[in-house]
Formats: structure tokens, sequence, C-alpha cells
């Protein structure tokens, strides 16, 4: 059976905005809805995406770094080449802290801890824990609250336990997050890649409950540290 090629994958449309949570004439900070592609992609039908809508007001704007698909939240964008190079060096010295809030599957066994597995590409779409070739992934955790999510659908009032968690990833690999909180044991609300052995997870929520909520770097031209925030929607 043939593998799904990236160029196959049409992203659903969206139709929430991008609020913009502060611009200068440096930079900009934006709220990005889930189910927004980051990039466009090959694919004529995905051309909507963050870089493609911004780029309608800001045509000098760069993309520095990207969310996942689902994944909604705080991001930064450069207005010109230089503050792009600038914001890059940044996020290649780990100097930028990135914070997300996400509802996990379960209780966690503990308030706090990390997560240090390796992460290798897989067969796409998906990524694999490796420890012989994967790059070091490292994920801080802390648990917020214990609550119980209702599920609305139609017909559905089911109530699930669940565990609010703050992440604070130490590195950046492609869906980190979501592969570590399923070998936690606690996969994310609304995850389809990466469920629970049974995929129940995967219809608990109408979206991948993974939200960018907190965002500190230095400001390119100033160097005043930026703290920005942005508000967990669920």
């Amino acid at each position: 059976m043939s593998q799904p090629h990236p160029n196959d994958f049409i992203a659903p449309p969206c139709h929430e905005e991008i609020d913009i949570l502060f611009q200068d004439e440096h930079i900009l900070l934006i709220n990005k809805p889930t189910k927004l592609l980051s990039l466009s992609g090959k694919n004529p039908a995905n051309l909507d995406s963050v870089h493609y809508r911004i780029r309608q007001d800001f045509p000098s704007a760069l993309m520095i770094h990207r969310l996942d698909l689902g994944t909604s939240g705080i991001m930064v964008l450069a207005l010109n080449k230089d503050i792009s190079a600038k914001l890059n060096r940044q996020f290649s010295e780990r100097l930028v802290k990135k914070t997300y809030t996400a509802l996990l599957a379960g209780h966690l066994a503990h308030e706090h801890g990390q997560i240090d597995l390796p992460i290798a590409k897989g067969e796409f779409p998906y990524q694999k824990i490796c420890h012989d070739g994967g790059k070091p992934a490292l994920t801080e955790y802390q648990l917020l609250s214990y609550e119980d999510y209702q599920q609305n659908q139609q017909h559905n009032h089911q109530e699930y336990p669940v565990s609010r968690v703050l992440y604070k990833p130490h590195t950046g690999r492609t869906h980190q997050l979501r592969i570590h909180s399923q070998q936690l044991g606690h996969p994310i609300l609304g995850c389809d890649l990466y469920p629970s052995p049974d995929s129940a997870t995967v219809h608990m929520a109408e979206r991948l409950m993974l939200h960018a909520t907190r965002l500190e770097f230095n400001h390119p031209i100033s160097g005043e540290r930026i703290i920005a925030e942005c508000n967990c929607p669920f």
C-alpha cells in the first residue's frame, strides 16, 4: 500500500481571523487560530495560511517559527530580513522560551516532571521516538488542575477526566508535545496523530487541545525582554 504524500493533504477551511496582539515597525505578535496552516502548502488548495494572510497587510513579513495546524496561540513574525536574522539567532541559541497549555486525557500521577525522549522522522506524517538516531527532545510539564471535560457533541454529553498542564519545551522538535504526551500515557485531547491505544482521545474534542500561551524573547532592536501572553481559549 502506498504511503500518503505531503502534497495529498488538504487542510480544512479556517474561518477564524488572526488576532494581532502587538505590532511595531520591527515585529508582529499574533494569535493563530486552530486549523490554520502556518505556511502555505505546495498544493494550491492549501494556499490559506498565517504567512499568506499576514502578507496581504504586511508584504515584508517573514515567518520565524511555526505552530502545527491544530495548535492555536502566540507567534512572532519579523517585518524585515534583518529582524528575521536576529530572531532566528535567538531561536537557534534557545533564548526564546515557549509555554503551552494542553488538556491531557486522564489524571497525571505527578504534579510536575520532565519527558526526555529523542524524536526522529517516521513515515509521513508521523514522528517517532528513536533512541538510536533521534534528536534530543526535552519537555518540562506542570499540572495546573484535574478537570472533568464535557464533550458537547450531539447526543453525547459524556464527561472525561482530564489534566490541564503547562508545557515548557526545551527543544522544538516537530510534534514534540503531542508525541511526548502520548508517551507519558496521557495523549492530548483531539490529537489525531498520537492518540490513546483505542483512539478514543481523537474524538473527545473537536480541536487539538493545545495552545501556545506565552512567548519570551529579546526585542531584536531594543534588547528588552518581551514576555507576551495569549489567553487559552479552552
